[in-house]
């Protein structure tokens, strides 16, 4: 019905949030292709990251993975053997910018784009980080952004611009983005609002670390 209302120029994009059998993705994979999509995101789990190449064999579907990965070795054999077109990373769950950039120039070597995972529990100072990545490799894919509110710009401004589809960094020195404390000041923590993506949840007031 998406396809079908927004025509072939719009890009669609499907997150299986690694939650299908490797059996159920090779058969989603096949369906989806009608559809024409711009990549379908995490179809397995990482632990079955060995069963793509039934999924690659039997579908010309896009294909894009890594969003839960910890290590730069877990992208080495998808790439290398060309099981996916579009590398699914959180950065700073990799270890930061070096690892990203060195999985991205190792994923160049074969044809396979980034896709850098952007949600809105990604920080505004990770999300430009990403963006400065983005403008500094030459195997850029696709970027996942989500647009902050007027009170998150206030406090940090320099952020990326969103127009049109496309992101805009300034030209400031750096990371191009400052923190305007006396603006945070005026709006303490609030654990509870939605729009601060549960950053605060990860750490429980008694000490204990959980996992959302």
């Amino acid at each position: 019905a998406a396809r079908k209302e927004l025509g072939p120029e719009i890009e669609l994009l499907h997150d299986a949030h690694e939650r299908y059998t490797p059996t159920e993705a090779v058969q989603l994979a096949k369906d989806l292709e009608q559809y024409r999509l711009f990549f379908l995101e995490d179809p397995l789990s990482p632990e079955d990251i060995m069963w793509f190449s039934n999924i690659r064999a039997q579908t010309t579907t896009p294909l894009a993975m890594g969003e839960l990965f910890n290590s730069p070795h877990e992208w080495t054999p998808l790439i290398k053997d060309r099981l996916i077109d579009y590398m699914r990373m959180h950065i700073s769950q990799m270890g930061g910018l070096t690892p990203a950039r060195k999985v991205a120039a190792f994923g160049e070597i074969f044809n396979v784009r980034t896709a850098w995972h952007g949600p809105g529990d990604v920080s505004p100072i990770g999300h430009m980080a990403m963006t400065h990545l983005d403008l500094n490799i030459t195997n850029f894919g696709i970027q996942e952004y989500s647009e902050f509110n007027d009170a998150t710009k206030e406090i940090f401004p320099g952020l990326p611009e969103m127009k049109g589809g496309y992101l805009y960094a300034n030209d400031r020195p750096g990371w191009g983005i400052e923190v305007n404390e006396a603006a945070a000041a005026k709006r303490p923590f609030n654990r509870t609002d939605p729009m601060n993506g549960g950053w605060g949840e990860v750490r429980l007031p008694d000490g204990q670390i959980v996992k959302q």
